[in-house]
């Protein structure tokens, strides 16, 4: 018997567990348009307050690849025997590690496919951050990706519109209806798109703090496993790394800044926190690669990896030398007493940085290329009163005020250094 909208609705609604079929037709007929908006809108609240299994996720993923095109990076391209794998972070603030990461993987002997996205909200994208690169594009066809990929080993570059359709339509209804939050959902959503990209192998940066989609441990933990399992499930050598999003990756929070800060990185420099992650990440998709002898600390420091990354920009009509676009505004936010640094909250400074312009509240909205934030101090620092924490950068001065209302609370000063939190919590394989 053909399945139908509302049988499928009240199936979940009541509990239950939602066929192959069920699955497969209603995800089918959601990108045809004979499930209603409304019908595809009430099963994703009955998702998110009755979940769904391993095997459901596992098979609502695949709905979603079979819903467009599915890469294959091995036909047509000689790579050199180089092994193919991708990275994957679910956002956070300061979070340009695809910037270092790729071009250091690649120096390594993989090939990095990296198809990106851009920002919404607090967090950036990586888009975004690299079309403050004059001339830089984004968008490629599939046959320039794999020329790249061949050329240089790594690119970095949009998804095309017919990678997993289906995820990006209900994306925008999630969006909308209040029901982003389902962690089948979240990872088919990933994962679905990942899949249809063509790796082999998968690194996810799951990060959890006040600055990321997860804000608690419990509920990372669940998303990575998640991640995992539809990796396993689908053949992928897969791992997920749990980092910590509660304080600012780095101290560059915008597009232009953090680029410049991951060229800093490239050139044997760059703060400690990102140089840290760029590395272990790269460790671990070396591993998944096969290439585990290969010690990606010594090749950043080598210039192998800037090499690279200059190579990867300049094939994507980037100018890696050109001077990158500086804010017209600069206001300091200054300690208002003496102590230690103990707090500087992920998510207000992100929201500070998505007021002064370097983020967007629609996927259609510009962005400032030079807006963002500059975190002069970070926590466990000796402060005093009147001495510079914060750089907020805009072209456009009157979203200062909006800025500062948003780091309210989220800059805390006290007696004594708190003990630091790990950057790296746990690493989940598959």
């Amino acid at each position: 018997m053909t399945p139908n909208a509302v049988d499928v609705i009240k199936a979940k609604r009541d509990g239950g567990r939602l066929t192959d079929e069920q699955i497969d037709w209603v995800v089918a007929r959601y990108i045809e348009g004979a499930v209603a908006e409304e019908q595809m809108s009430a099963l994703a609240m009955a998702i998110v307050l009755r979940g769904m299994d391993a095997a459901e996720t596992a098979r609502w993923t695949q709905a979603m690849i079979d819903s467009g095109d599915r890469l294959d990076l091995t036909v047509g391209v000689d790579l050199g025997g180089r092994p193919l794998v991708d990275k994957h972070s679910t956002g956070g603030v300061g979070d340009k590690i695809t910037l270092p990461l790729a071009p250091l993987v690649a120096a390594c002997g993989a090939a990095v496919p990296q198809l990106s996205g851009r920002g919404l909200g607090h967090t950036g994208g990586t888009l975004d951050k690299l079309e403050s690169i004059p001339g830089w594009r984004a968008t490629l066809s599939t046959e320039e990706m794999l020329a790249q990929l061949e050329d240089v080993g790594a690119v970095i570059c949009a998804a095309g519109a017919a990678l997993a359709p289906a995820d990006k339509k209900l994306y925008a209804l999630r969006d909308v209806t209040g029901t982003v939050e389902a962690i089948p959902l979240i990872a088919s959503s990933i994962m679905s798109k990942k899949i249809a990209e063509g790796t082999g192998a998968l690194v996810l940066d799951v990060k959890v703090g006040s600055g990321a989609f997860m804000k608690n441990l419990a509920d990372a933990t669940e998303l990575a496993r998640a991640l995992v399992s539809i990796g396993v499930e689908h053949g992928l050598r897969i791992s997920a790394v749990l980092t910590d999003m509660s304080v600012p990756l780095g101290r560059a929070v915008g597009n232009a800044v953090e680029v410049a800060e991951s060229i800093e990185v490239l050139k044997g420099g760059g703060p400690a926190d990102v140089v840290e992650l760029t590395v272990a990440l790269a460790r671990e998709m070396l591993s998944l690669a096969g290439l585990s002898d290969v010690d990606p600390a010594e090749v950043l420091a080598s210039g192998k990896a800037y090499e690279t990354w200059c190579r990867m920009i300049a094939a994507q009509g980037g100018d890696p030398e050109a001077t990158l676009p500086a804010a017209k505004h600069v206001e300091v936010v200054e300690a208002v007493e003496d102590g230690v640094l103990i707090g500087l909250d992920a998510y207000a400074v992100g929201v500070a940085a998505w007021r002064l312009g370097a983020g967007r509240a629609r996927k259609e909205d510009p962005v400032q290329h030079a807006a963002g934030v500059m975190c002069l101090a970070k926590p466990g620092d000796t402060v005093h009163k009147g001495q510079p924490l914060l750089e907020l950068r805009t072209d456009t001065p009157e979203l200062l005020a909006a800025a500062r209302d948003a780091l309210a609370g989220g800059i805390v000063i006290g007696d004594a250094p708190r003990e630091p939190k790990p950057l790296i919590i746990d690493t989940l394989r598959g």
